[in-house]
């Protein structure tokens, strides 16, 4: 994890949101700055390292991109433009977190600097850059989203070999994910099979998830952004807008909080004097003569407290005999029964 310890640690990212503009991405950051997370994640799309024409995946979705690589290259900045988002970023004060997508990517983000490197779901299986990336020393988060258990233990066992610091993300790849495709159950295996920092990457485009994959106990949380989910994009109707944002930073650092709070239910003492007030005295619905036998058609219960016997020992007092009469509404004690 980077060098913020908030709880949880919350990511909101980019992804293609900029558009290939970095204008636009200066703007997100700005923006972003203002929601209250920890972290701006980024992807590194260096389309002749990554990609080629023959990428099948949403080909001419675009009226500017003829094919796939067409679209990774406008996606695409130099490494001096990389270099000053990195700066932007720390001027925010906002952890800078990059997915690369190619050993040449890993080899920029170290020139720029990155202390923390994200592993996209599609990269959890490339064990060429999880080589690369283990060799420069720096911690690892992992979206499990295109993994099976089996390919996980894989992948764990190849980093721990390597004494790599790494945190697993629960995610599922679909954009945007429907609430029976959350998966939280997951969060709970993960932690118990791998005994390592868990966290869940969402992409619903809904504040609910990640509040409660915190409740969960998620320490790390990821989610796209985007100014309007009207906007164009392959990952825009799977993100949450500036102002949700905002919104979820705010509940999932009160559960946050929370869950760091743990509460002693037996410790009632400083209830004292509300039970007092809002507990009750048993006391008599009419008027009652002496030697009447009681029933529970006799009894009310009245506040507040220690006016006659508790309300919750009336078991034991039907069937005894009044020793004097008591009126309507009279509270009944000990002193009053045979």
């Amino acid at each position: 994890m980077p060098s913020k310890k908030s709880s949880p640690y919350i990511i909101a990212e980019i992804g293609q949101a900029h558009e290939g503009s970095l204008g636009i991405l200066y703007s997100y950051i700005d923006a972003i700055a203002k929601t209250g997370v920890d972290a701006v994640k980024f992807q590194m799309h260096i389309a002749e390292a990554e990609s080629s024409e023959h990428e099948p995946f949403r080909v001419k979705f675009s009226l500017e991109d003829k094919t796939r690589f067409d679209y990774w290259k406008r996606m695409g900045f130099s490494l001096e433009q990389w270099k000053g988002i990195k700066e932007y970023c720390d001027e925010a004060g906002l952890d800078f977190i990059c997915s690369p997508f190619s050993n040449l990517a890993v080899d920029w983000l170290e020139e720029i600097g990155v202390e923390c490197y994200k592993i996209g779901s599609g990269e959890v299986n490339n064990f060429l850059i999880l080589e690369k990336i283990a060799k420069t020393g720096k911690p690892m988060i992992i979206s499990s989203g295109m993994s099976s258990f089996s390919e996980l233990d894989k992948t764990v066992g190849f980093l721990k070999e390597r004494n790599v610091e790494f945190s697993i993300l629960q995610c599922t790849t679909a954009y945007p994910t429907q609430p029976e495709q959350y998966g939280l159950n997951v969060i709970s295996e993960l932690k118990q099979r791998y005994n390592v920092s868990i966290g869940f990457s969402d992409h619903s485009a809904k504040k609910e998830a990640c509040i409660a994959a915190t409740a969960l106990g998620a320490c790390i949380l990821e989610f796209h952004v985007v100014f309007d989910r009207e906007l164009f994009g392959p990952d825009a109707k799977a993100s949450l807008t500036l102002v949700e944002a905002r919104e979820l930073v705010e509940s999932v650092r009160n559960v946050g909080k929370a869950m760091k709070n743990p509460i002693e239910k037996n410790d009632i003492e400083y209830l004292k004097p509300l039970k007092q007030i809002f507990e009750k005295s048993l006391a008599i619905n009419k008027d009652l003569p002496k030697d009447h036998i009681l029933t529970f058609g006799d009894l009310e219960a009245k506040k507040p407290k220690g006016f006659g016997i508790d309300a919750s020992q009336f078991q034991k007092i039907i069937g005894k005999t009044l020793k004097k009469e008591l009126k309507q509404w009279d509270f009944l004690n000990e002193s009053d029964l045979l």
